[in-house]
This record gives C-alpha cells, structure tokens and sequence, in this order.
C-alpha cells in the first residue's frame, strides 16, 4: 500500500523548492552539507517523503536566497 502525504498545493511547494535549489545552483550534497542534514534528508524532502515544519522552510528560503512567500505561493 502507498501512502503519499502530498496533496497538490504540497507537490507545488515540493517543486518550487527543487527549483530554488537549482536556481541556487546548488547540489542536494552541498545544501545538505550547509544544513548540517545528511543528503538523504534533501533528497526525501525534495520527493516528498518528509514534510517540512515553517522553521525548516525558513532554512531553505535563507539558503536560496528567497522570501518565504515564494514558497507558499
């Protein structure tokens, strides 16, 4: 059985932050490195599988460089 915690407004943010990352120019390795997380966290955030709390999207958005809004848009 698979369980999916995504809904559509999820896998839209999930993209947005892949797509940051990229913009970024940033590799999951790097960004794993900066956030002091191993790259499997990136790579199961960025697919989903993790759901991220406002402090952690907070992380990101410093680390790309981008408001929190464009996250949640």
């Amino acid at each position: 059985m698979n369980k999916t915690i995504q809904t559509k407004e999820y896998a839209d943010f999930i993209q947005r932050l892949r797509k940051a990352r990229l913009e970024a120019g940033l590799k999951q390795i790097e960004v794993a490195k900066k956030m002091k997380r191993p790259q499997s966290y990136i790579s199961r955030v960025e697919s989903g599988e993790y759901r991220l709390d406002i402090l952690e999207v907070k992380r990101f958005a410093k680390l790309y460089k981008k408001s929190i809004d464009y996250f949640l848009k």
